[in-house]
């Protein structure tokens, strides 16, 4: 995926779905944990210092699992790179699971499953594909089964 700086901090900018300030440690920073604001918006989870406008880093949530590690600490790790994992330790139980559900909701996979539901969902009340007016309704990852590059 291509994207540019600029690109990148204007989404930062934008609403977030989720936002918090808990404490996380990043691959290759040892198992440091940092109190950080992180941020949700669309399928990128951004992370700040706390006292700091611009984010330090981004994770695309895209080929990466969620994983509840114990009582308050989830991780995320990328399935073509499972040594880069980063960890995060919320102030509660329930916080921590609200984060789990919230980035699960907000993965590539989950979307495109999501997007061919309502699809097909459109398509058997209206009889018409729905992303027909696009152009794009034959393109492999829009397809049940198609999985992306």
């Amino acid at each position: 995926m291509r994207y540019n700086e600029r690109e990148l901090l204007s989404l930062a900018r934008q609403p977030a779905e989720k936002a918090a300030e808990i404490r996380m440690s990043v691959p290759k920073k040892g198992n440091v944990l940092k109190k950080r604001l992180v941020k949700l918006v669309v399928n990128f989870l951004f992370y700040f210092r706390t006292d700091e406008a611009e984010p330090i880093g981004a994770l695309l949530l895209e080929h990466c699992k969620i994983t509840k590690e114990e009582e308050n600490v989830f991780s995320i790790s990328f399935i073509e790179e499972p040594e880069r994992k980063y960890c995060f330790e919320c102030a509660t139980e329930e916080q921590c699971q609200e984060w789990v559900e919230a980035l699960k909701r907000a993965s590539y996979e989950f979307l495109r499953r999501s997007l061919i539901f309502y699809r097909n969902e459109i398509q058997k009340m209206t009889g018409k594909d729905p992303l027909e007016q696009y152009g794009i309704s034959e393109e492999a990852r829009f397809q049940l089964g198609a999985h992306r590059e």
